[in-house]
C-alpha cells in the first residue's frame, strides 16, 4: 500500500499509527515533499468513487486563500485534477492505496472495514 501524508498534521500521525498498530505494511510517502502526479491522482480518483472535491484539503490555508470554494465549481474536471497535481498541499490527507481501493482522509472505522 501507498500512505500519502503530511507528517506534521496530526490525523495523518494518528492514521500511521493506526497501521502500525494493526500490523500494516505500506510505503510512506511526504505529501508535499513528492506531490502526486496528474496521472496518479486522475487513477486514484477513477479508483475510489468518490467525487473529485472529496480530493481537496478544503480546511487547508492554501484552499482558503486561492478561494477554491467558489473557484471549484466553475472548474472543469481536468482544470481540478491540475491544480491537485501542482501543490501537495491542497490534496487532502492521508491518502491510502491499495490493490483495489484508495481511501481518503483518515475514518478508523473505514479502514478497518478495508484493511482488516
Amino acid at each position: 500500500m501507498l500512505f500519502l501524508e503530511y507528517p506534521p498534521c496530526s490525523t495523518c500521525r494518528k492514521a500511521k499509527k493506526w497501521l502500525d498498530e494493526h500490523g500494516a505494511s505500506y510505503t510512506d510517502r511526504h505529501i508535499k515533499n513528492e506531490n502526486p502526479t496528474l496521472e496518479e491522482l486522475r487513477a486514484w480518483h477513477k479508483a475510489s468513487g468518490l467525487p473529485l472535491k472529496k480530493f481537496f484539503n478544503t480546511s487547508g490555508q492554501l484552499y482558503k486563500s486561492l478561494e477554491l470554494k467558489n473557484k471549484l465549481p466553475a472548474m472543469s474536471e481536468e482544470e481540478q485534477l491540475a491544480l491537485l497535481a501542482g501543490d501537495g498541499m491542497l490534496v487532502k490527507r492521508p491518502l491510502l492505496i491499495g490493490e483495489g481501493f484508495v481511501l481518503v482522509g483518515f475514518k478508523p472505522e473505514q479502514w478497518a472495514e478495508q484493511l482488516l
